[in-house]
């Protein structure tokens, strides 16, 4: 039975299309349709209901040692109010999961995990947890929102005090006040545009919600569901897990190497990193030249070679032209590339690009 977020009821209010995932149900899209949805996101403004995501804290003297053995990226040198990328890997050094962590203080962190994960990596961290250390899962008591584009500042300063929003990426300011409910908002998000994420009190979240798209009425925002999600994330060349990274793949073979810090000290994945040597598959970015569109798990062929599956794929609303991402065999994938992408039984040609594909 699949779990509805406190704002189901505004999403079927304004005919979300609602579908399963990750054990919720979400809008996968609403009347206006992706296509729309995506290039508000792109040129004005996009309010999304995340509120599927995990979040975690982790408290005591000992948390910045705890985070710091959990995850592959350094910790140890954002201060508070910062936000940090990072995947978490297993003893072999492929990835559990990839996690944003959240400084409150050295001795209180937050983590925000990939939904479906949520259970597995509870459980994962309360396993490899030693010292002075409390692990609180408190995704049930809060709702995320997340409000994307170019105009997503101008419309939330209508409603908070402009100098209390975090200015710079991945910061974020505690107990914020937006229109009298209380926030927690951080610059951040997953759509390759200048955006917010607010988590806040569950029985607050329908309230907030209109109280965006009011504010935001006049200047194009509108709610975006499931769908522009995934194309405004994959036009951000931005992994998604169980697609660019899983248990198997290493974040050094998925392009994450920014966020794994092997000149840190030990933690978990480090000796399985090191022991599977230099990496021979890599992530790239396909502009899709022939006819069709590649999807995930699509054969790639250099001439009559295998040498790699798509793991992401889509029609690009912004660019106009089919994309993909893939993991392949590093020997390959130089930029300009011809390559072919096997869809439906029938091989269509592709060309290795820089990634992102799109940039603000």
């Amino acid at each position: 039975m699949e779990i509805k977020t406190p704002l189901y009821d505004c999403h079927v209010q304004a005919e979300g299309k609602m579908v399963p995932f990750a054990g919720y149900l979400l809008p996968v899209q609403y009347k206006t349709g992706v296509i729309a949805e995506h290039m508000a996101v792109r040129k004005a403004a996009g309010l999304f209901d995340v509120s599927h995501m995990g979040e975690a804290i982790l408290e005591g003297r000992d948390a910045l040692d705890n985070v710091q053995k959990l995850v592959t990226n350094d910790c140890s040198v954002i201060v508070d109010g910062q936000v940090r990328y990072s995947p978490m890997c297993n003893e072999d050094g492929g990835v559990v999961d990839d996690l944003l962590i959240y400084r409150i203080n050295r001795e209180k962190f937050m983590v925000v995990i990939n939904a479906a994960n949520r259970h597995k990596d509870i459980e994962w961290m309360k396993n490899h947890l030693s010292g002075d250390v409390r692990l609180t899962d408190i995704s049930d008591e809060i709702a995320m929102v997340a409000l994307q584009g170019p105009l997503s500042r101008t419309i939330l300063a209508r409603l908070a005090n402009e100098d209390e929003l975090p200015s710079k990426y991945y910061t974020f300011r505690e107990n914020v006040n937006v229109s009298g409910i209380n926030c927690m908002v951080s610059k951040t998000g997953y759509t390759g545009e200048e955006g917010y994420e607010l988590c806040l009190k569950n029985e607050d979240a329908p309230k907030l919600w209109n109280l965006l798209l009011e504010a935001g009425s006049k200047d194009g925002l509108i709610p975006c569901g499931l769908g522009a999600r995934d194309t405004l994330r994959l036009e951000a060349a931005m992994p998604l897990y169980g697609h660019e990274m899983d248990d198997s793949i290493s974040p050094l073979e998925a392009g994450l190497g920014f966020a794994v810090k092997m000149n840190k000290g030990d933690f978990i994945g480090k000796r399985g990193i090191i022991d599977r040597g230099e990496p021979k598959i890599t992530r790239v970015g396909l502009k899709i030249t022939g006819r069709g569109i590649a999807r995930e798990n699509c054969p790639v062929f250099y001439e009559d070679s295998l040498i790699g599956r798509t793991t992401s794929g889509t029609h690009s609303p912004y660019l106009g032209y089919p994309i993909a991402m893939a993991l392949i065999d590093k020997d390959y994938a130089e930029n300009g590339t011809e390559l072919f992408v096997e869809v439906r039984g029938k091989k269509i040609s592709a060309q290795i690009v820089p990634l992102p594909f799109y940039k603000r």
